[in-house]
């Protein structure tokens, strides 16, 4: 990784900066923290045109669209008829000249199957049933890749916010190393806070290296999800969109009856189960063949050229033991279809109750930050740095105060981004997107530039 051999490099320049240079060290530390990827000659992308390219180049939702298409094509012949047959006969040929075709009575005959009444529309039933089936197992592909396109869109966007918080960080680190370069000169400031400060900014380079690992995973995950080479560069744009309130349970809950592809998926499987038991009832209707055909009978009889005329039955109801399996086959495949769906039904009901309650725990902390930690660290930060101004406390409180301000700042962008995700969750789970306000996402509070 370009940060991490960056780094690597700036350890090997600190070991030979002079001895008699205290900030030397601290000035090459303060150059790796600002230290990030070469711009990307990419466009933003909206998590709107991320779902869309996603929906048309996940190799996931390509394979779906491939089974749906299979299972449509299976629909036309599921009710055609079977083929027909012809058949030719030489019959009576005599073994002394078999090549006398006069000599023998020359059968042509067409033949043609017909199923029983209904049971070619209940075959092409069952196939309908089964492109119902498929295409709610494709939109179940649909809706769990858009969650995962969601989550990483917001992990990236939570990562570019990070990366703006440190450098506004980094920028009062130079501030402060250059008041506190500026006091151990004159001799108001021990060594130890140089010291200090470079412990500090040694911190901003781990912080860095961080940021940069979950960038290029978050980056590659969308990259995947949207059918490109996962190290091409990337970059997003866009708001955290948050609700001004989550919906109850039970509301979650009706929803997804209505809306979940799984849910459905397993109510079209019941309805073909259940045709598919009328089928096998079907199976005591006899099935007909009809021929019809033509033979030439040897010279000298009175009437060479005559017709024939077949008509076949099947006879099912001497067969009940296999007709009577089918059946309770049929209904028995019902009976497991319907406990799937029940199972089914069970497990949502479940990610909507497991994914609402880290929505709400997200959605609390979300606000507790917003509303209570950001203003007290934002508070505290510019009390410590108007103190460190006038020597009313020392350069390790200043280190302590900016550390906690970044810590807060990346703790609420985190949990703006686990919110989206917690809601991306819920979505997936009820099958449906949740209402959310329009308002524009906050950002991070404008740090003083002014430590003298």
């Amino acid at each position: 990784m370009k940060v991490l051999r960056v780094f690597a490099l700036i350890l090997i320049t600190a070991n030979l900066a002079l001895a008699d240079d205290p900030f030397a060290e601290s000035n090459i530390l303060l150059s790796a923290a600002v230290q990030h990827h070469a711009p990307s000659s990419a466009a933003p992308a909206t998590l709107a045109q991320l779902q869309e390219m996603a929906m048309r180049s996940d190799p996931e939702i390509r394979i779906a669209v491939r089974r749906l298409s299979v299972a449509q094509s299976r629909v036309p012949g599921a009710g055609a008829r079977d083929d027909p047959t012809f058949m030719y006969r030489d019959w009576g040929m005599p073994l002394k000249k078999p090549w006398d075709l006069n000599q023998a009575q020359n059968m042509f005959m067409y033949s043609q199957t017909l199923p029983g009444p209904g049971k070619r529309g209940l075959r092409s039933e069952i196939a309908g049933k089964e492109v119902d089936v498929t295409r709610a197992e494709f939109e179940a592909v649909q809706r769990d890749v858009s969650a995962r396109v969601s989550r990483a869109f917001y992990d990236l966007l939570r990562n570019n916010d990070e990366l703006r918080i440190h450098d506004q960080q980094v920028i009062i680190a130079r501030q402060a190393l250059e008041t506190a370069r500026v006091k151990y000169t004159v001799g108001r400031v021990p060594q130890q806070d140089v010291l200090k400060a470079q412990v500090a900014l040694t911190r901003l380079v781990e912080h860095l290296n961080s940021l940069a690992e979950d960038g290029d995973l978050a980056s590659a995950t969308l990259n995947s999800l949207i059918g490109r080479d996962p190290s091409e560069p990337l970059e997003v744009l866009g708001q955290y969109s948050l609700p001004a309130s989550l919906p109850s349970l039970a509301e979650m809950e009706k929803v997804a009856l209505d809306n979940r592809p799984e849910l459905t998926a397993f109510s079209k499987a019941i309805e073909q189960s259940e045709t598919r038991t009328k089928l096998a009832q079907k199976g005591y209707t006899p099935d007909y063949t009809i021929s019809a055909g033509y033979m030439l009978t040897p010279t000298g009889s009175t009437y060479r050229n005559n017709y024939m005329a077949e008509f076949g039955l099947s006879l099912p109801w001497l067969n009940r033991r296999k007709h009577d399996a089918e059946i309770n086959e049929a209904q028995a495949l019902t009976l497991e279809q319907r406990a799937e769906y029940d199972n089914q039904r069970a497990l949502v009901f479940l990610q909507i109750q497991e994914a609402l309650v880290k929505a709400r725990t997200a959605y609390r902390n979300l606000s507790l930050y917003r509303d209570t930690l950001r203003p007290q660290a934002e508070a505290t930060f510019k009390a410590t740095v108007t103190a460190y101004k006038n020597d009313r406390t020392d350069f390790l409180n200043l280190l302590d105060s900016q550390n906690m301000t970044l810590e807060v700042e990346s703790s609420y962008f985190k949990n703006a981004a686990e919110l989206e995700s917690r809601l991306a969750d819920l979505e997936r789970a009820v099958g449906a997107p949740i209402s959310r306000d329009d308002g524009a996402r906050e950002t991070s509070p404008e740090v003083s530039d002014d430590i003298e």
